[in-house]
């Protein structure tokens, strides 16, 4: 996205309804990819409802962690790793590659859906899979009621990233029902360059201002251009609740039939014509998916969408597509750059052992059972004003914090700087230099008009980072424009929020009805603002 958008989105994006910005700013969990590390895990595929915005309740059916898994990261809002619970996607599955050779890890698969489901399986592609016991299916060895299967996997020591997961028995109608999950592979060695550069950097940083920051590892492949500093993972699908209707009521229907014949014997579902109503990420629709890691209301759907960030870290974007339809998912702020698809890293034939050749993208398009690891990075560079809110004219001492550029132009002296990472050239640049200043009034930028019904109400307050900085900026004369609507207290968090969306409007809809669906906000926080991931 160019300089232009970007500060156009900056200002634009504050201009949300009551409901969006009250609920970000209240979110008390910024957790990052959770999951359940191990060498043998136990699922079962079992049927539970998961919960819509709209109030609806929708049959499913998902995968239990029943046993052999330990919670990662650890937080104290995590339950027992595998505690028998349904769960829309299925649990994270995090193994580690070994140093050397192969290892194995082994996933067993119990049938607990209604008996006239039929039997069900796991596919997972990517991996040199066998198996025991089950049934035979047309795609792998499957579990039937009574007659679970094993799937043992052979983990090289090359392997790494993101990984799909997903039945593979009528795959139209049990990836629909909600049979799918993410297993992600840690790389066997972490990359010397993450003890440098910009990821030590965010270490020092988060460490002076005593923020636990969790990732399941340094680097996502062992790869220099593969360390990051913070680490979400996404899974894109969608909901056609008539299909789970018909599941549901043709179920109740075999069990209250008492005729001494023509009882159905089998589930004979139409999944054509595919007309989805609901559109999820990691099992949530917004704003749902905004909330807490395992809140309690949504049992079923235990992960959430929530980012947050503080300028300069680099975000790893773990994106799953696992539904029937493609998701073109915009992430506003800046491009992702992809490292690697379906767990193979793109790098250079030129010079594989040190440069990178993913594209970078401006939506990180899913196909079904594709997957994206990528980096996502906002530092402020090109806003053309000082985003930190310094006045070199305030006797406020925040207002006048230097910035001494490094040999990238970034002011990253002083890990416990409040404007770490600050682009320098932009440095004592505030956005406006009157509180009804603009562009022909001296400043760099021009803010939508508070005093405007569209914007005034529901502005979130502040062009600048951090708390206070807009007073810092424009001293004791007033703010610009107003601060403190709604969500947004000066005195508190005060970030940049990113929309990130479905580029498909339906999408970010949810039964017909703005917003909702696929939609989230990346919010990017002042190190005044501890992001705290063991809450």
């Amino acid at each position: 996205m160019g300089a232009r958008n970007m500060n156009k989105m900056i200002c634009n994006l504050r201009v949300l309804p009551a409901l969006i910005v009250v609920f970000l700013f209240a979110a008390s969990t910024h957790a990052t990819t959770p999951g359940v590390s191990g060498t043998a895990f136990s699922l079962s595929a079992r049927p539970a409802f998961i919960s819509q915005p709209d109030g609806a309740m929708v049959y499913s059916w998902g995968y239990s962690c029943e046993g052999g898994g330990s919670p990662v990261p650890v937080s104290v809002s995590s339950p027992a790793a595998c505690n028998g619970t349904m769960q829309v996607p299925g649990p994270t599955l995090v193994v580690q590659a070994p140093s050397s050779g192969t290892t194995t890890v082994a996933v067993t698969l119990t049938n607990n859906l209604p008996a006239h489901a039929g039997n069900t399986s796991i596919l997972f592609p990517g991996f040199l899979v066998s198996t025991t016991g089950g049934v035979a299916g047309l795609l792998t060895q499957e579990a039937a009621p009574g007659n679970p299967v094993t799937y043992t996997l052979t983990i090289p020591s090359t392997a790494a990233g993101t990984h799909a997961y997903y039945s593979g028995t009528q795959g139209d109608l049990q990836v629909e029902m909600g049979l799918y999950g993410a297993i992600i592979v840690l790389p066997a060695t972490t990359p010397s360059a993450c003890a440098s550069g910009v990821h030590d950097l965010n270490v020092r940083a988060s460490a002076a201002h005593g923020e636990t920051v969790q990732t399941l590892a340094p680097a996502a492949y062992n790869h220099p251009g593969a360390c990051y500093d913070r680490e979400y993972l996404f899974q894109f699908s969608e909901i056609d609740p008539r299909i789970h209707r018909q599941v549901e009521e043709q179920l109740d229907a075999i069990r209250t039939c008492t005729a001494t014949s023509g009882c159905p014997t089998a589930l004979n579902v139409a999944t054509e014509p595919y007309v989805p109503a609901y559109f999820m990420v990691n099992g949530r629709s917004m704003p749902d998916l905004m909330d807490a890691n395992y809140t309690a209301q949504y049992l079923h759907q235990p992960y959430n969408g929530n980012p947050h960030m503080h300028p300069g870290e680099l975000v790893l974007l773990r994106i799953i597509g696992q539904g029937r339809w493609q998701h073109p998912f915009h992430e506003h702020g800046n491009h992702v750059r992809v490292l690697a698809r379906d767990g193979n890293l793109i790098t250079s034939t030129t010079n594989p052992g040190l440069n990178l050749a993913g594209p970078l993208l401006f939506t990180t398009t899913t196909t079904p059972g594709q997957t994206i690891d990528g980096i996502y990075y906002w530092t402020g560079k090109g806003l053309n004003w000082d985003a930190y809110g310094h006045n070199p004219g305030s006797s406020d001492a925040l207002a006048t914090l230097p910035c001494n550029p490094d040999e990238n132009g970034y002011n990253t002296g002083d890990p416990g700087a409040v404007n770490y990472f600050e682009w320098c050239q932009d440095h004592n640049k505030p956005v406006q230099a009157t509180p009804v200043g603009d562009v022909p009034g001296g400043g760099p930028a021009t803010l939508p008009d508070p005093n405007i019904f569209a914007n005034g109400a529901w502005y979130g307050g502040s062009p600048y980072l951090g708390p206070n900085a807009t007073t810092r900026a424009v001293g004791s004369t007033g703010t610009t424009p107003p601060s403190g609507t709604v969500g947004n207290s000066p005195s508190e968090e005060a970030g940049f929020a990113f929309m990130w969306h479905s580029h498909n409007e339906r999408e970010i809809t949810t039964n017909n009805i703005f917003p909702g669906g696929m939609m989230m906000m990346m919010l990017v926080d002042s190190r005044e603002f501890v992001i705290d991931e063991k809450k």
